[in-house]
């Protein structure tokens, strides 16, 4: 699989310098989908570019997603014709937007598509995840139909949760993609 058809998600305000995100792609030449404003998305905005990305890829492409990235690909998934061109998705720390603190911040994300996606995925979640509980990530992993890896007391699984490049999510992103 080429580099460029491995689709980089990142969540609400982006993937830092120092996010296993940008230094996958950084290391290994995936492509970041970059959205048209961060700070403010937009659902059906976000949704359009992901689709224009996916219809631009040579070959199927593998989602990488994080936080919010995971609810674009559900909620992607759930109106694209083409959903069944993606091969597989790695879908991280899923920010649940339903909690009132961050639905009144990002209204048009609600409600969380739970039809099972087309494709493969794997679901990682943390049990300390401050934007998503647990329980909650582990019923998004049923409702979509991906595996569900419980990735211990790890944060959000970003930057500050001190991984580095996060070579072990990388070796299951591999295994996705063969």
């Amino acid at each position: 699989m080429k580099p460029s058809n491995v689709l980089v998600l990142p969540g609400w305000q982006n993937s830092g310098p120092t996010h296993w995100q940008t230094l996958w792609e950084q290391r290994h030449g995936y492509r970041r989908v970059e959205q048209h404003d961060w700070m403010r998305p937009l659902r059906g905005d976000w949704i359009a570019r992901l689709e224009d990305v996916v219809l631009g890829c040579d070959e199927p492409p593998v989602l990488v997603a994080h936080s919010l990235g995971c609810i674009l690909v559900a909620a992607w998934a759930g109106v694209s014709r083409n959903a069944q061109r993606v091969k597989a998705a790695l879908l991280v720390a899923p920010g649940d937007v339903e909690r009132v603190e961050i639905r009144e911040q990002l209204p048009s994300w609600v409600p969380i598509p739970l039809a099972p996606l087309p494709f493969r995925s794997v679901l990682l979640a943390s049990r300390n995840d401050p934007y998503c509980s647990f329980e909650r990530a582990r019923g998004f992993a049923q409702a979509w139909g991906s595996q569900c890896i419980d990735h211990g007391d790890s944060g959000h699984i970003n930057a500050d949760a001190g991984l580095g490049s996060w070579p072990e999510g990388h070796v299951l992103l591999q295994d996705l993609m063969t």
